[in-house]
């Protein structure tokens, strides 16, 4: 069934793990024409498990290949959409990356993109029983 309405549900992307998931918004064709499928993906947000994350003062850390991943040149920064995900999520109080980076993270950042070896390495820093 592959109808086009003037209504959709909104769906969007989660930052950390990728997965798509619905929003909980209905999107409407103000001009009434049926343009829209009945599922759109509007951009990127925190899927629950992760909003709750945030919400608890939690940063992830999302390994990316930075080879695969599509940084512009002469740039550091990486944009969600060119990220090249491996898959390893970390995820540290706000408070404890600040001190562990040195670097002072904007309240509103969810997340992170971090080099191969970085969670590896705060793990060994860790006592195993801590994961």
């Amino acid at each position: 069934m592959n109808e086009k309405s003037h209504v959709s549900l909104e769906r969007r992307v989660c930052l950390v793990c990728g997965i798509s998931f619905d929003s909980g918004a209905l999107l409407l064709d103000t001009r009434l024409r049926a343009s829209l499928e009945r599922y759109t993906t509007t951009g990127w947000g925190l899927c629950p498990e992760h909003q709750q994350r945030f919400d608890e003062g939690f940063v992830a850390l999302i390994e990316c290949d930075p080879q695969r991943s599509g940084a512009k040149s002469g740039s550091n920064h990486i944009k969600p959409e060119d990220a090249y995900r491996t898959g390893c999520v970390a995820h540290l109080k706000r408070e404890v990356f600040a001190q562990v980076f040195d670097v002072a993270l904007d309240a509103s950042y969810p997340c992170v993109f971090v080099e191969p070896g970085v969670i590896d390495q705060l793990k060994a820093k860790v006592r195993p029983a801590a994961f």
